[in-house]
């Protein structure tokens, strides 16, 4: 198995392959004074399994076509099979129509991913189990949520006034997950309203019993508005304590300041998205995927 990495989170790349036993694999990446850019693979492929790992986040459209083009050259060069390691999909939020006159975007992404010769995909966490029925390819959809639990064990939050949270209704289903792996622990959800025209975040109300300590578990944190309005919501509601735990760290501009500032006393995310250290915040722990990437990966065989 060659293993090759595209530019957005190469650090992951490295520690798959060291898990596998592997180094990566040269590329050439060459980009022109107008931006666009020329891929080289520079080992012969011919006959071999070959793993694309490429995150998807900002900025998302480079990102992709750079898996685009890397994808092409290894169909081009005779590779047996490509599996697209893609950590954080892209887009994965637009799966459906919202409001009249918008594109499916994800539809859009996942055709072309087919289209260049990818012939399996794994990815963490996806924002909705659906999405990975838009694929024709196989996806092997890997959770987070078994490396949250041996972490909130480690830290001794596994007690009795611990209760997990969902920040939305949506990740019912996740919070559920986690709460069974944690031996059934107690667990609330937060009802929020979203401006889909402002993307301006809510939180109302919540739905079930809440402790001194509150976990709250998401896939990922943006802007980070759904987080500190949930906290937020918890503090009033005489939550003493605040942990975070989400997969995707993806935290556009502002986000880690208004995390830091926030009453929260700790957020863990993975490394499905690369957070550079100069980026880093004192409450922020960053946690590797690595292993169950490579798990994955190995069970190809």
């Amino acid at each position: 198995m060659k293993i090759f990495s595209g530019s957005s989170n190469r650090p992951l790349a490295e520690n798959i392959a060291g898990l596998m036993g592997e180094k990566l694999s040269p590329v050439e990446v060459f980009a022109f004074p107008d931006g666009e850019k020329r891929i080289r693979i520079l080992e012969p492929v011919v006959g071999e399994d070959t793993v694309v790992v490429q995150s998807t986040t900002n900025p998302a459209d480079t990102n992709y076509m750079e898996l685009f083009f890397l994808t092409n050259a290894l169909a081009k060069g005779g590779a047996k099979s490509i599996t697209a390691v893609i950590p954080y999909l892209g887009y994965q939020r637009q799966d459906h129509v919202f409001r009249d006159g918008e594109a499916v975007s994800l539809e859009v992404v996942v055709n072309t991913l087919e289209a260049v010769g990818i012939n399996r995909v794994i990815t963490v966490d996806l924002h909705s189990v659906r999405i990975s029925e838009v694929f024709t390819i196989p996806v092997s959809h890997l959770s987070a949520l078994g490396i949250f639990a041996e972490v909130i064990k480690k830290n001794g939050w596994d007690t009795d006034d611990t209760v997990l949270v969902s920040p939305d209704g949506g990740g019912g289903r996740r919070i559920r997950m986690l709460s069974e792996l944690l031996g059934k622990r107690n667990y609330a959800i937060v009802e929020k309203n979203r401006d889909l025209n402002t993307g301006k975040v809510e939180a109302t109300s919540i739905e079930g019993e809440l402790g001194k300590r509150a976990i709250i578990v998401d896939d990922m944190i943006t802007s980070g508005g759904t987080i500190a309005k949930t906290a937020e919501l918890l503090g009033q509601k005489g939550v003493e304590e605040i942990i975070v735990f989400a997969t995707h760290g993806i935290f556009v501009e502002g986000a880690l300041d208004s995390l830091e500032k926030s009453v929260i006393k700790k957020v863990f995310v993975t490394d499905t998205v690369g957070v550079p250290e100069e980026k880093g915040i004192e409450k922020l722990e960053i946690l590797s995927v690595a292993e169950i990437v490579a798990k994955a990966l190995k069970g190809l065989g």
